[in-house]
């Protein structure tokens, strides 16, 4: 491989062959490609984008540089990808409902980055439980419950893991075919045959215009079906929390009532079950989209998803009990502060990047890498765009460590709510369908 020549070639829009491609991505992960060669390539690839073929080669080429799952189910391997938001915890819904169908669901997940939540970390605010596993004890975990939800091992797309951090320090971080790359190649990493992408739009999300939410979701659908995978993307809303929590263990709680309830008519469960009923049809598991999402919705309300959720906390380490006992298990903050309105009005609109931040600043999310999260802390009880307040009325409950970081939640919080004098139109919960 001569990596110069293949910078080159990305620097002048010349096409790339596959072998080119696939001998840089494993010199990323072998440390033949130098850091200053990453960068390069990173900086050409954001300046002058990839062909689609190019693109799907590179996600193949990542991929491959490790270990690639393969299973042995009674079903197909299926999964769900969310681009990130705040209160976004479908992940932890949906992965059970769709085991309690008989799918079949090995869930690679991420933790927190930047203003939003992990789903890790989210799982992780449970006692005892652990989301690094063995790739056996994944199988394992997989073939007994039907889901599991667990960390990439550090054979799964090393070229990717070299060259996220090298685009975080270059300036690169949002080249949208670097981004479809490294979703992609750890996904497919995992072995799926069926893939539906969440794509977040809105003030919450990485992607704030509908625009810039739709160029991501056709890279994505185009490059993984290009690879192999049958997947489809939803465009959804991300100008609000998806839930009316934000942290770690309050977003579990959040979940818990949903699955233990039956208190489901909410945008969260309106999201978990359309993404859901999208992939079952995708995966050839159900025919009809619309039938197949009232289905999902069944599973939350009978209680056959929760007995699926606690069937893998207690696999994963966590307490064997969790579904009946959850609300004595999770921890609780010392600090607990309602948020009121002060005015009267209609909540406008919301800045959901700035509530995110005041979450992280409460220690739900690290500033700086390394960092160790509080599971306790976070928001609760936020209230929804186009909802209307009174003075007296609750904006947001803080959960805090000290009453001087509550101090700096509340300032943030009133900072990031708008309130006006007529009901806003509300936000479509789902803007748009993206397919091959």
């Amino acid at each position: 491989m001569d990596a110069r020549q293949i910078i080159e070639k990305l620097r002048d829009k010349r096409p790339l062959e596959s072998a080119e491609l696939n001998a840089f991505a494993h010199g990323l992960a072998s440390g033949a490609v130098t850091d200053a060669q990453a960068g390069a390539f990173a900086m050409a690839a954001l300046l002058n984008g990839m062909s689609d073929p190019d693109r799907v080669a590179l996600t193949l080429a990542m991929r491959d540089s490790g270990d690639v799952m393969r299973w042995d189910l009674p079903a197909p391997a299926i999964d769900k990808h969310s681009t990130g938001g705040v209160g976004d915890c479908v992940s932890l819904l949906l992965a059970p409902a769709l085991a309690a169908m008989g799918a079949c669901v090995p869930m690679v997940s991420g933790r927190g980055l930047g203003h939003t939540g992990g789903t890790l970390d989210k799982l992780e605010s449970i006692p005892g439980l652990k989301t690094e596993v063995s790739d056996a004890r994944f199988r394992e975990i997989v073939e007994r419950v039907g889901c599991a939800i667990v960390s990439a091992s550090g054979s799964i797309a090393p070229a990717d893991k070299r060259l996220y951090a090298i685009r975080d320090v270059t300036g690169t971080v949002e080249s949208i075919d670097l981004i479809t790359a490294s979703i992609l190649s750890k996904k497919l990493a995992a072995g799926l045959e069926a893939l539906v992408l969440d794509v977040k739009c809105g003030s919450g999300a990485f992607m704030t215009t509908v625009e810039d939410a739709r160029a991501l979701a056709q890279s994505l659908v185009t490059t993984a079906n290009g690879a192999g995978c049958k997947t489809s993307a939803l465009i959804t809303d991300m100008n609000q929390p998806l839930c009316p929590s934000l942290g770690n263990a309050l977003e579990i709680m959040t979940v818990m009532e949903a699955m233990t309830t039956g208190e489901v008519d909410n945008i969260l469960c309106d999201v978990t079950c359309a993404l859901g009923g999208e992939l079952l049809v995708l995966a050839g598991l159900a025919e009809d989209v619309e039938r197949a999402t009232w289905a999902v919705r069944d599973t939350l309300t009978d209680g056959s998803a929760a007995e699926r959720f606690g069937q893998m906390i207690s696999e994963l380490g966590g307490p064997a009990d969790f579904v009946d006992h959850w609300r004595d298990r999770l921890p609780s903050a010392p600090v607990v502060r309602d948020v009121m309105a002060g005015q009267s009005g209609y909540v406008s609109g919301m800045d959901g990047h700035a509530l995110g931040m005041a979450v992280v600043h409460l220690g739900g999310g690290r500033l700086k890498g390394g960092e160790k999260i509080d599971p306790a802390v976070g928001l609760s009880n936020c209230c929804m765009i186009g909802e209307y307040l009174d003075a007296d009325s609750l904006v947001a409950t803080i959960h805090a460590k000290t009453a001087e970081d509550a101090d700096q939640a509340e300032a943030a919080i009133r900072a990031a709510i708008r309130l006006g004098e007529t009901a806003p139109d509300e936000p479509p919960l789902i803007y748009e369908k993206v397919t091959v």
